[in-house]
C-alpha cells in the first residue's frame, strides 16, 4: 500500500504542477476566455495547485509536519471536485470525467495518508523497537 499511495502522490504531484504552472505563465486572457472565469481567479487556482504540490511532496520527503500530507491531499481533492461541478455547470459532461478521477485519487491518498499508512510511521515504529530493546 505504501507504494501504491507514493505512486499516486507522485502522479497528483506531476498532474498539478503542470496545470499551476500552465495557469501561472499561459496567456491569461486567452486562459481566462477557455475556462470562463476571470483571470484573477485563474491565477489563483495556478498558486493553489504548485503550492499544493509542494504540501503533497515536501513533508513527506522532509518528515517535516507529515501530517500536512493528508490535508493538502483533502484540498486538493476539493479543487480538483470544484473542476468537475464547473465542467458540469457549462455541459461538458465529458471533461468532467477526468477531475473526477483526480478527485478520487486524490481522496485515495488524503485517506490512505491519514489512516492507513501515515508519513513517518516507519521511524516510530523502529523508535518503539529501540526502545523496547533498551529496556530489555
Amino acid at each position: 500500500m505504501k507504494f501504491a499511495l507514493w505512486i499516486v502522490q507522485g502522479l497528483l504531484a506531476v498532474l498539478f504542477l503542470a496545470l499551476g504552472v500552465m495557469k501561472l505563465t499561459a496567456a491569461l486572457d486567452d486562459l481566462s476566455a477557455q475556462m470562463g472565469v476571470p483571470g484573477a481567479l485563474v491565477r489563483f487556482i495556478g498558486f493553489v495547485e504548485v503550492l499544493g504540490v509542494a504540501g503533497l511532496i515536501l513533508p513527506a520527503v522532509t518528515r517535516i509536519l507529515p501530517g500536512l500530507v493528508p490535508l493538502t491531499a483533502t484540498g486538493l481533492a476539493v479543487v480538483a471536485l470544484l473542476a468537475t461541478g464547473h465542467h458540469l455547470s457549462r455541459g461538458e459532461n465529458a471533461m468532467a470525467l477526468f477531475p473526477l478521477v483526480v478527485t478520487v485519487l486524490a481522496a485515495f491518498v488524503a485517506y490512505g495518508r491519514w489512516r492507513l499508512v501515515p508519513h513517518g510511521e516507519r521511524s516510530e515504529r523502529r523508535q518503539r523497537e529501540r526502545e523496547l530493546a533498551a529496556t530489555r
